[in-house]
Order: structure tokens, then sequence, then C-alpha cells
């Protein structure tokens, strides 16, 4: 047998070049990995006002993503999310609550497991959006707007005059919510500590949330990635066309709402454990409307965007009202000045003016500029160094 040269002996494999796009991925591995490290510390070093606010974000991350699946995927306009969200909140607060008098009302309750019962909510508001698909069906643009928007008067009208569920103007409390024995409350006798810290009501509701938002972002992600998603842009696109390629449009409508909807119940549920309390009057036009802005400001159809705008929604107003103190212009509430939670809802309507003129793609398509403009730059440092 005869031996290979040296040269081809000594030779060593060269290492594969690191492509722009194999540096991209990696940051964003490298990112991802970050913010997952970082959730689970929060609840080490934040206080009780960041957790509590972050619970809300995580309610309306999920309805938010609900409503960018319908309104940036498929093109369904929905003025009506805040009345899914009350079929999730509702629903989980009846089927997990006991009954219980108070004054003259019985409340209705059947006792379920809180796992089970959270899971139905989203369910029935996943029904409630198949319900009302075959008018979905037949309108398109503000009409269906306009349709979806008589849901949440409904909504409302229903829930202020059945106190049997819904206990009326004043609401009921939320049942504690339990998972493998854990109980997500400050129950002082079973206290959960981890390295000295005692974590109470708010961080065992924050890892709670945290989970939720993160399958959620991921079946959303896997959903639009896969051939239902592309079926839904066809749909949105041009639905004339995509009925002739054989996409049946009044079934994916139905579905896309069904989906949407059980994404808004999630939201529903998980406000009302952050909220440890359920009234009708939060699920009226405004959080409908608040909906809408944190999809348009974060960009219609992206996960990533759906996420950017309801954190900047959902948290500006309690920021403003913690920090009213220090931030020019604004004053307490009833002093006749501008109040944090009007000078919050201006700056995000302004926000969404904003990005409407210069960037209509909303916080992700203005990120996706920034990338490829770094990108370009990083480019031409390569092809020329000394420049």
């Amino acid at each position: 047998m005869s031996e290979r040269p040296a040269a081809v002996a000594d030779a060593k494999p060269h290492p594969t070049p690191t492509t722009p796009s194999t540096r991209r991925s990696r940051l964003r591995i490298t990112l991802r990995l970050s913010a997952v490290a970082a959730g689970l510390a929060a609840p080490l070093y934040a206080d009780v006002f960041w957790l509590q606010l972050a619970l809300f974000a995580f309610a309306a991350v999920v309805a938010t993503l609900g409503l960018t699946m319908l309104l940036g995927q498929a093109g369904q306009l929905s003025l009506g999310h805040a009345f899914f969200a009350a079929v999730g909140a509702y629903g989980y607060t009846v089927l997990a609550g006991q009954p219980k008098s108070t004054g003259s009302i019985q409340q209705i309750g059947l006792g379920l497991p809180p796992v089970i019962a959270a899971a139905l909510a989203a369910c029935l508001a996943g029904l409630a959006g198949v319900l009302f698909s075959p008018i979905a069906a037949r309108l398109r643009g503000i009409y269906l707007g306009i349709a979806s928007l008589a849901l949440v008067f409904l909504g409302e009208h229903l829930l202020f005059n059945t106190p049997a569920l819904s206990g009326g103007v004043n609401g009921r409390d939320v049942p504690i919510f339990t998972l493998a024995g854990i109980q997500f409350d400050d129950n002082p006798d079973a206290t959960l500590y981890i390295a000295g810290v005692p974590f109470g009501r708010e961080a065992r509701l924050w890892y709670l949330g945290l989970a939720v938002v993160v399958a959620a972002y991921l079946f959303y992600r896997n959903l639009i990635r896969a051939r239902p998603g592309r079926a839904l842009r066809a749909l949105r696109d041009r639905e004339l066309m995509a009925g002739v390629m054989g996409v049946p449009v009044t079934v994916y409508k139905a579905r896309v709402f069904a989906v949407s909807s059980a994404y808004a119940g999630v939201g529903g549920v998980l406000l009302a454990l952050a909220y440890g309390r359920v009234v009708p009057d939060t699920f009226s036009v405004k959080l409908s409307v608040a909906y809408l802005a944190m999809a348009v400001i974060g960009g219609l159809g992206s996960a990533s965007g759906a996420v950017a705008g309801a954190t900047f929604v959902a948290t500006l107003p309690a920021i403003f009202e913690r920090y009213t103190d220090v931030i020019p212009g604004l004053a307490a509430a009833g002093s006749g000045g501008l109040t944090p939670s009007v000078a919050a809802t201006l700056l995000y309507g302004a926000a969404i003016v904003a990005l409407l003129l210069i960037e209509p793609g909303g916080v992700a398509a203005c990120a996706a500029r920034v990338q490829r403009r770094l990108a370009a730059r990083r480019q031409v440092t390569v092809n020329h160094p000394n420049h």
C-alpha cells in the first residue's frame, strides 16, 4: 500500500468562513438565550411594581399576537378583541370559581381545576370567534370592524345585566390559579423561597405569564411559516385569486378567527389573574382600541412587533403614574393638569401617526430597516477595509 504524500498527510482542513447570515443567526440565538436568562432571573431582582406591570404586559402581548395574526396575516379587521378577552376572563372565573352568595346575588361557579378552566375559557373564546366567522366571511375592511365592534357593546350589556355570571357592576373575585400543587397567591403558609428570595403571587404569576407568552409566540411563528400562513397571506392579498387557487376561503376565515379569539381569551385569563378581580368596565371599547394600537405600533403581521407594541402601550400609563413627580408636565389625577393616563394616550397616539407617516410597517419594519443598513455598512467594510 502506497503512503500518502507528506503534504497531503499534514494538510489540515480549512475552517469554514463565517458568513454574515451565520453571524446574524448566532447573534439572534445569543440575544434570545440572554432574554430567556433575564426573564428567569427577573423575579430575583425586580420589585412587586415591575412584576405586576409585566403581568399586564404579558396579557396584552398574547391578545395582540392574536389580533396581528388576524389583521396582519389574514387582512381581517377586528375591533371586538375586548369581547373575546372578556369571554376568556369571565369564562375562567365562572368555570374555576365556587358558587357564592353576595347580597341578593347568587354567583355561579363550577369549581373546575384552574388549569382545565383556563383551557376551556380559551376554547370558549375560540368558539365565539367561530360563531362570528359567518359574518366575517361576508364583510371586509371597515364594515367588518364595525360589525365586530358591536360584539363589545353586546358583551358589556350582557355582563352588566347578568350578575349571576359577572357579579354585576362590582364584578367578582378571580379564583386562585394552581398548578402542580403550587398556588399562585400570597398565602404565607405556602411561601416559596428561591435563593433566599420569597416568591409571592406576582413572582409566581410572572413565570406563568412568561411561559404562556413564549408558547404563544412560538405557535404564531410556526403557524405563519407553514402552509396555513401562506394561505392566510394569499387570502389577505387577493381573496378572489386565493379561492381560484384552491384555498377554502370561508374555512380559513373561520379558522383564523377561532385562533385569534382563543389568543384573546388566553390574554383575558392572564389579565384576570393579574387584576385578581374582574369588572365589566375593563372590557370596553377602550381596550379594543388599545389592542389595535398595540398591533399597529408593533407592525401588522410581525410577532416581535406585537410584543414590542403591546409592551409599550400596556406599561406606559403605569410608568407615567409612578414617575409623575419627576416627569415634566405631568400632574396627579384630579389636579386639573395633564394626567399620566391622558399623557400615555397622547404619546402612543402620536406614535401611531408618526409611524404611519414614516414607516407604516411599525416598529418591526423600522428595526428591519436598521438591520439592513448595518449589514450594508459591514459589507462595505469587508469589501473595502481601508475606507
